[in-house]
């Protein structure tokens, strides 16, 4: 899929000249231009003042280091099934955190952490587990660590975004719970009256992907496996898993942490 840039330095890994199966070419210009890429987008994150800016430059940076490592250890990893446990370990503590965090606003502590694993991480890697019993995803590190992984970030996203929302909706909206509540209605049932409706827009990004592929959006996994050769129909029904096990594994994440956040799991100490 990677082909050298004419003149590329020596050093470079030695990979298949140009085919139909490339769709970058590594050398100096590439990196030119993500150096490019990440300026523009944190100059216009900071002028637009988005309060994201050095977020934005410190993900970029993060994701450089982190896809350096998986590219030299990927290889190490899939030809076991123990070290693929272990690494799927990893992500679900680093996915874990990610949503917790962005939940909380802050440093989460173990409850937060808790819960979130149990909304994120668990129902991502039994789904997947359920699958490769079934013979649906082979039992190898190279099919199931980039499932897990994909339906694992949807759960994430999902996750921290209906949190969020959620807490939103029950400060801004405070007078409308303790009105309810005045009322003798359930504590629980009026918080999630209030934040449920925000709380779904979670799923919208998952939502629009989904009716949107093929028409405006090309996801990485077809293009990949047809420039690998893979068949069009092929690459197509693969695609097509990934985006209905998104839709099937998110709305857990959302209705769990929607219900944890009502009841208050969330700001319990």
């Amino acid at each position: 899929m990677i082909r050298r840039a004419p003149g590329a330095a020596d050093s470079l890994p030695h990979v298949t000249d140009a085919s139909s199966s490339e769709l970058l070419e590594l050398g100096p210009p590439l990196v030119v231009a993500l150096v490019l890429l990440v300026a523009a987008g944190t100059c216009v994150a900071w002028l637009g003042q988005t309060g994201h800016a050095r977020q934005l430059a410190w993900a970029s940076v993060r994701a450089t280091v982190q896809l350096t490592v998986l590219g030299t250890v990927l290889s190490y990893i899939v030809g076991s099934l123990w070290l693929t446990a272990a690494f799927l370990t990893l992500m679900s503590c680093a996915a874990t955190w990610t949503a917790a965090s962005r939940i909380t606003a802050g440093r989460p502590g173990p409850r937060a952490l808790g819960l979130t694993l149990l909304a994120v991480a668990v129902p991502a890697n039994a789904l997947v587990v359920a699958l490769t019993l079934a013979g649906v995803v082979p039992a190898r590190g190279i099919a199931i660590i980039p499932t897990v992984g994909i339906v694992m970030g949807g759960a994430m996203t999902t996750a921290a975004l209906a949190g969020q929302r959620a807490r939103h909706e029950l400060r801004v909206r405070h007078g409308e719970v303790e009105a309810g509540l005045a009322l003798g209605l359930d504590g629980v049932f009026i918080r999630l009256e209030v934040c449920r409706s925000g709380a779904a827009t979670a799923l919208i990004p998952a939502l629009d992907q989904t009716r949107t592929v093929g028409l405006v959006t090309i996801p990485g996994a077809f293009v990949g496996m047809v420039l690998g050769g893979a068949s069009p129909l092929h690459a197509g029904f693969m695609q097509l898993f990934v985006l209905i096990a998104l839709l099937a594994n998110s709305p857990i994440a959302l209705v769990a942490v929607t219900q944890f956040v009502a009841r208050g799991w969330y700001d319990a100490s």
